[in-house]
């Protein structure tokens, strides 16, 4: 089933408006074939899948939006809604089905579907659960876009990103999870809202796991360009770790309250998703925390990982990983995080 948004046929017999309604101008030649269509299909239109696609039609990311969900009545009307808004946004095809061929030719593959947990069921089985569903989503994804960039949303997204590339085929640049990116952004506005300054001027970053053991890289916070603690040592200026880790834990914390809250997180991740679709669509080359191929850095090399580090970005996926310098502390912490994820890994026995 294939639900696609609109046509030009109109009246009896398909009249095509598109050539009755406009007359070509002469001595003209044939509209040009270069310009860049640039597609982006989205897995899953749950609250956050719905949330990004919301965000990347109102931000202008993409000519052409492909839906695809199992559950066909959803989906059609989840199109629908969105193809109602036409007037007041800027024009993109909107397509929606079950069958992953509506993806094909994706620039970039956002997977946000996930299977809930169900009351007494273990984490262990709901990964498990979400490892197969992947496995139904992800082959039909590469094969219909192969040269497409996968963003892989899903939680737990490190694990389920290290999924996707071996499910994929794909080379490991090709591959990217929303990782920390969020995070990053929640820490940024905590920092800001401590010190009263603009959020945007607050560089600061959280690696690592998408979970409890992700890491604060606290050595390399700057405002407006002046690094932090080092500010505060020259200035004698006394402070409290504990403080610090205060504001670490809020972070960790901060999702669980909205869901606790409304049910769900989704508009601050569809902002996060759709600023990565913008980095890398349109090849800004900008730096975001996100969940990549870790083994080789800061000694991470217990086996293949994907956690997040702070990635360069564009048009071909991870560029390259920063290399900021982290404390013994930090690179400590960070590959305990790696062990983290690889232990459950291990224990699924990917």
């Amino acid at each position: 089933m294939q639900m696609n948004g609109s046509s030009s046929s109109f009246g009896p017999g398909g009249l095509d408006l598109a050539q009755s309604f406009f007359k070509p101008i002469q001595n003209g030649a044939p509209p040009s074939t270069n310009k860049r269509h640039t597609k982006i299909s989205v897995v899953g239109v749950g609250n956050v899948g719905m949330a990004i696609a919301q965000t990347i039609l109102t931000q202008n990311l993409a000519d052409e939006l492909a839906l695809i969900d199992a559950k066909p009545d959803m989906l059609r009307g989840e199109m629908l809604d969105l193809q109602h808004a036409a007037a007041f946004l800027p024009r993109t095809k909107i397509s929606a089905s079950a069958d992953y061929s509506v993806t094909v030719g994706s620039d970039l593959c956002i997977v946000t579907a996930g299977a809930r947990q169900k009351p007494g069921e273990s984490r262990l089985n709901l990964l498990q659960r979400n490892v197969a569903l992947l496995s139904d989503i992800i082959p039909p994804l590469a094969k219909q876009s192969p040269d497409s960039i996968l963003l892989i949303v899903s939680n737990p997204v490190d694990l389920l990103t290290y999924v996707s590339w071996k499910l994929s085929g794909f080379p490991s640049n090709q591959v990217i999870g929303s990782g920390t990116n969020l995070d990053s952004s929640r820490f940024r506005f905590l920092i800001a809202d401590h010190l009263d300054v603009n959020a945007q001027d607050v560089q600061a970053y959280i690696v690592g796991e998408h979970g409890d053991s992700s890491v604060a890289l606290w050595s390399s916070i700057s405002i407006g360009g002046v690094p932090v603690l080092s500010f505060l040592e020259k200035q004698q200026i006394a402070y409290e770790k504990q403080t610090l880790e205060n504001i670490h834990k809020e972070v960790i914390d901060s999702a669980y309250e909205v869901i606790n809250l409304k049910g769900y997180t989704s508009w601050a991740i569809g902002y996060s998703v759709a600023n990565l679709a913008r980095s890398l669509l349109r090849d800004q080359r900008k730096i975001h925390p996100v969940s990549v191929f870790a083994k080789g850095f800061y000694g991470i090399d217990g086996g293949d990982v994907f956690l997040s580090l702070p990635a360069h970005l564009g048009r071909g996926g991870v560029l390259g990983v920063t290399n900021i310098h982290l404390t013994d502390e930090e690179v400590e912490k960070l590959r305990k995080s790696a062990e983290t994820i690889l232990e459950v890994q291990n224990q699924l026995g990917l």
